[in-house]
């Protein structure tokens, strides 16, 4: 039976796609989901597979032809009699094929993104092509400008194609890679084997160039080491080559001698790493979540009307009534051990109550006053900066939000905070005194109008009733919106956290 080969359906933002290479040629064998040709759109490769067992029978688009969503590549016939056509590499891969057609073929899609997360980058795999998987186990991570996303194996099996490398940009669902499910490692292996010597050639070009660049490549007797790639990550492109080819045209002929150097001479990598005045430098891509955070730090900067008031609380009450109870605390909310955050969080959510345009957000020309305290506590991760938000605050104990702060800490620690603890927030408080910081200027968080900063608790003599005494002080800097917050409310804000946080009572009683 006749089959149709069609280019895959490109997205709306795709208007068209190169052939690339043809992996087979009229008369060729080919097994099921076998790859037989590769499309190169100005965003991704995609690759298309064989329908069937069958032979591929006439080629309609030759290779660096334009194709149309949809569009028929070639003809290709299916069925008994196609299978008994002579096939050196159809025999040699018979094994793998009849092993693998039994299990079942799933794919491997990445997380579907909430509304605010246009797309995410593969960041790392921890399973290379043909390894053996167990079911839940981690297989790959997602980065997003928020987080990080975990994909999980589906099942027993092994990984398949990998169809996204580290570094690609993905789509909500879009397909990471196939997963044989069921099947081992041993039973895969004859197939990788089989075309381990044709890898081992390209090996160094697959990472770096797409087909139509390794094509290119090929065609003007080129490696990929000789081409400085521009695309993405270094990636190199088709017009790379063609400048490479045009540079090494207009370049003066290399004497003799220097045709016979050593093969270890272009071995100048680390030259690479050294500045212009020839000291070692290590330039590192920033993350997506870096970039992010970078971002927005510099957008508060740029369009809010941003102004810090200062003042200082003396942590002496807060300090006994934690040294007096913090046993009985823990003992009594299993485990659960009294720190200084759940004051402030506290002190924080009845100031909020009594000056709600430091609780509020702008969106556009509308300032949104919430009915709800929901603060965000910065946590600092190998990966960045991050902010989950504690959500109803004023109906939270303080054994509530220490427990809650300190799931935070550990999952932000191990790369587990999902979106929704990081999404909202309507007041944020960061403590850079954990790092020793005695004063700073606090960044807000957009779209919020404030942000509390604590610092570091520092022995000061202070005047009190008329004598010097040594007292356990704190800087606090509030930083906010001058557009939707006034300055008598700033510091009257800041006040009441300090009134409040100075007789503690106060937070029971709500006076």
């Amino acid at each position: 039976m006749s089959i149709e080969i069609k280019a895959p359906t490109f997205p709306e933002s795709v208007a068209d796609g190169t052939v690339a290479t043809w992996y087979k040629q009229p008369g060729e064998s080919c097994a099921r989901d076998e790859h037989i040709v590769d499309i190169e759109t100005d965003k991704v490769v995609l690759e298309v597979v064989a329908p069937a067992d069958g032979v591929l029978k006439e080629i309609l688009k030759a290779e660096g032809d334009i194709v149309l969503s949809d569009e028929v590549l070639a003809i290709f016939e299916s069925g008994a009699a196609a299978a008994a056509a002579p096939a050196q590499a159809e025999k040699a891969a018979a094994p793998a094929a009849a092993a693998s057609s039994s299990k079942e073929t799933v794919q491997i899609k990445a997380p579907t993104f909430p509304e605010s997360v246009a797309d995410g980058t593969v960041a790392t795999w921890y399973k290379k092509a043909g390894e053996a998987c167990s079911r839940d186990e981690h297989i790959v991570d997602i980065e997003t400008d928020k987080v990080v996303l975990e994909v999980v194996a589906p099942a027993d099996g092994v990984i398949g194609d990998i169809l996204k490398n580290e570094g690609d940009t993905v789509l909500s669902d879009e397909v990471l890679a196939n997963f044989l499910v069921g099947a081992s490692a041993a039973e895969v292996a004859p197939a990788t084997s089989a075309s381990s010597s044709a890898a081992a050639v390209e090996a160094d070009e697959d990472g770096v160039a797409g087909p139509a660049a390794r094509k290119a490549l090929s065609e003007a007797g080129l490696t990929a080491s000789q081409v400085k790639g521009t695309g993405k990550g270094g990636r190199i492109t088709k017009e790379d080559v063609d400048a490479a080819v045009k540079a090494k045209a207009s370049a003066p002929a290399a004497p003799a001698k220097a045709a016979s150097a050593p093969a270890s001479k272009p071995a100048a990598a680390p030259v690479a790493a050294l500045g212009a005045d020839g000291r070692i430098e290590k330039r590192v891509p920033m993350t997506r979540l870096r970039a992010t955070i970078a971002k927005r730090l510099v957008e508060a900067q740029q369009t809010a009307a941003m102004l810090t008031t200062y003042n200082e609380v003396n942590m002496a009450p807060v300090m006994e009534l934690r040294a007096k109870y913090k046993d009985l605390f823990a003992k009594t909310h299993n485990g659960t051990k009294l720190g200084f955050m759940s004051f402030f969080v506290k002190a924080a959510t009845e100031a909020l109550k009594r000056f709600p345009a430091v609780n509020a957000s702008i969106d556009g020309n509308d300032m949104v006053y919430h009915g709800y305290q929901d603060i965000g506590v910065a946590v600092s991760t190998d990966r960045g900066l991050m902010v989950p938000v504690l959500r109803n605050t004023e109906a939270m104990g303080l054994a509530d939000i220490e427990s809650t702060i300190m799931d935070f800490a550990l999952r932000g620690r191990d790369g587990k905070l999902g979106m929704n603890d990081m999404q909202g927030g309507t007041f944020t408080i960061t403590n850079g005194g954990t790092f020793g910081s005695l004063m700073s200027t606090p960044i807000i968080n957009p779209p919020q109008t404030a942000i509390l900063g604590m610092h570091k608790i520092q022995d000061r003599p202070m005047a009190v009733n008329g004598q010097v005494v040594i007292q356990p002080m704190m800087y606090l800097a509030l930083s906010y919106d001058h557009r939707m917050i006034d300055g008598k409310e700033a510091v009257q804000f800041l006040v009441t956290i300090k009134e409040l946080l100075e007789d503690p009572a106060r937070l029971l009683l709500e006076i």
